[in-house]
């Protein structure tokens, strides 16, 4: 069976040109413009790797990227980006990107990366590795039946312990991944917010918490 590979991107003249193009190189190939669509398309068949554009209308492609990871979907991601500086590139791979390519790009470095990102993936079946459903356009997380709205930097936090759970996460990973390149976050703003999602996990039944690593940072179990 042919590789499967997942373009979310809203431009709809370069999402026609990437699907087909890989469509020729003998790709089985989806197009979805914003994170929504792309969610739900996924689970109606999971792709092999993603290709995704950060600048999304309807979500930051970072926070789909988080999303995916949360629901336990280890799928390679590669961000199409048109911003090149390295703290950009950066906060991609801490969201839990693999590559980017910058816009504009040549097709054949795109496919290059694809084949490559494929050669090191062993993607399995996807496992809902904690129980909590993170949605990137309502920017909300969900557990079982119940829901519970999440501020942008709730939402990146709890994204980047979402996506690595049962793993410490420092300080500053956490700073990296829910703060633009270069902010300055104390350690009392970091505990503030992270007081303020253990409240809203609490109000969801059988949602993991987050348990403070003493000296370290916080995990996710």
């Amino acid at each position: 069976m042919n590789r499967f590979v997942h373009v979310v991107e809203d431009d709809e003249e370069l999402r026609d040109v990437i699907v087909r193009g890989l469509s020729e190189e003998g790709f089985d190939v989806a197009g979805s413009d914003g994170a929504q669509t792309a969610l739900e398309r996924h689970a109606e068949r999971p792709a092999d790797v993603f290709v995704i554009d950060i600048g999304l209308g309807d979500a930051d492609g970072r926070d789909l990227c988080q999303a995916l990871r949360a629901r336990g979907i280890r799928a390679p991601v590669l961000f199409l980006t048109a911003l090149d500086a390295t703290p950009d590139r950066i906060s991609g791979f801490r969201a839990g990107g693999d590559d980017y390519v910058t816009k504009p790009f040549a097709f054949s470095e795109l496919i290059a990366r694809l084949h490559a990102l494929l050669r090191r993936a062993d993607t399995g079946p996807p496992v809902d590795a904690s129980a909590l459903q993170l949605d990137p356009t309502a920017r909300t997380v969900h557990c079982g039946e119940k829901s519970v709205e999440l501020t942008q930097t709730e939402y990146r936090i709890l994204g980047a312990l979402a996506g690595r759970p049962g793993e410490t996460l420092r300080r500053g990973e956490i700073v990296g991944a829910a703060w633009p390149p270069g902010a300055m976050v104390s350690e009392n703003t970091i505990d503030a917010y992270i007081a303020r999602l253990r409240r809203k996990l609490r109000s969801l039944p059988g949602a993991p918490q987050i348990v403070t690593a003493r000296g370290v940072g916080y995990v996710l179990r």
